[in-house]
């Protein structure tokens, strides 16, 4: 039951821009846990002879259930739901979203993987507390894991055009909800789904009096912002803030409203778990593959631009790429 609950307060279309769409202090594990502990999902929990919050410990993990204490078997169980190395839910829309896109890159050999899968003691010396780590034999597996992970999010998740359409749907929606938010009582939550939502962009896409009206039509005629710029190791090296050096400057030289951005950093990868070798020894997966330690962590930043203006702006970054993203390195160490 907890992971059949693990995803039930996403909002529609899941993840496309949460922190902007919900009230400062909201976000879709709370949402989660608001249903979870709803008086209707509660006479599910006494049919079946649960609580509420059982479901809710291991669907949500210890970061956002602060409630009660977690014993080894729970600690354990919510891991293998949430986890950031070897959750079930990680694996499954890997290879789901592979298959229902068309790729490859995001499979892996998840037999293998989930057959050596062991509950190991953390790596530091003495801990008790259990994880999930896996056999020595596994080991290429994890890596393959890893690794369907960093090119499913790189080449797939954070492709700019799907990224702009996020941004597009997200501007639609700060125009088209109250007050710009989605709602969080959870009546008022659960009217609005994927369905509710298209059919109304659709209808502000014909009719320029509607709130939305222009992220709506570039949604449904395909009149997205094009890439502009993109963050590269080059650009990196001379200036780590280049994309938003170059954002900054096409602000100043096409208009705010004709401008986009997106970045993104990943800030946990899951490359360190424990893993237990041929010996009997317990070991940190970094100590025994190089591979882990080399997966590169997801970092994305773009630069949208208007298409009307896209021939412009290709010309203007041109002749200028190298001067903005210099002169702006100099300007923020004076």
């Amino acid at each position: 039951m907890a992971a059949l609950c693990h995803d039930v307060g996403h909002l529609p279309f899941s993840h496309s821009a949460e922190k902007e769409l919900l009230p400062e202090g909201w976000n879709h594990e709370r949402l989660t846990l608001e249903i979870i502990r709803s008086d209707e999902m509660k006479l599910i929990w006494k049919d079946i002879k649960i609580t509420s919050d059982d479901v809710a410990k291991l669907a949500v993990g210890p970061k956002y259930f602060r409630d009660s204490y977690f014993n080894n078997w729970e600690v354990i169980l919510s891991e293998i739901i949430t986890g950031n190395s070897f959750g079930v839910d990680r694996m499954d829309y890997l290879l789901r979203d592979s298959h229902h896109a068309g790729v490859a890159y995001g499979k892996f050999d998840h037999y293998r993987l989930i057959d050596t899968l062991r509950i190991l003691p953390k790596k530091e010396d003495g801990s008790i507390e259990p994880v999930l780590g896996i056999e020595q034999g596994g080991l290429h597996s994890a890596e393959s894991l890893l690794l369907a992970r960093y090119f499913m999010y790189t080449l797939l998740y954070f492709h700019s055009i799907r990224r702009i359409y996020d941004i597009h749907l997200r501007d639609f929606l700060k125009e088209w909800l109250p007050n710009g938010y989605f709602h969080t009582a959870l009546l008022d939550h659960l009217q609005i789904n994927d369905n509710t939502i298209l059919t109304e962009l659709f209808k502000a896409a014909d009719d320029v009096t509607l709130n939305g009206y222009d992220p709506a039509r570039r949604i449904a005629n395909r009149e997205h912002f094009k890439l502009l710029y993109q963050r590269n190791p080059r650009d990196v090296n001379k200036n780590p803030d280049s994309a938003k050096a170059v954002f900054e400057a096409a602000c100043d030289k096409f208009g705010v409203n004709n401008v986009r951005d997106d970045n993104y950093k990943q800030r946990g990868n899951g490359h360190e778990f424990p893993v237990i070798t041929d010996d009997n020894q317990i070991l940190s997966s970094l100590e025994l593959s190089d591979t882990l330690k080399n997966v590169p962590i997801v970092a994305v930043d773009y630069v949208f631009i208007n298409p009307d203006l896209y021939q412009d702006a290709q010309k203007w970054k041109k002749e200028n790429i190298q001067t903005i993203i210099l002169l702006k390195k100099e300007e923020d160490h004076e």
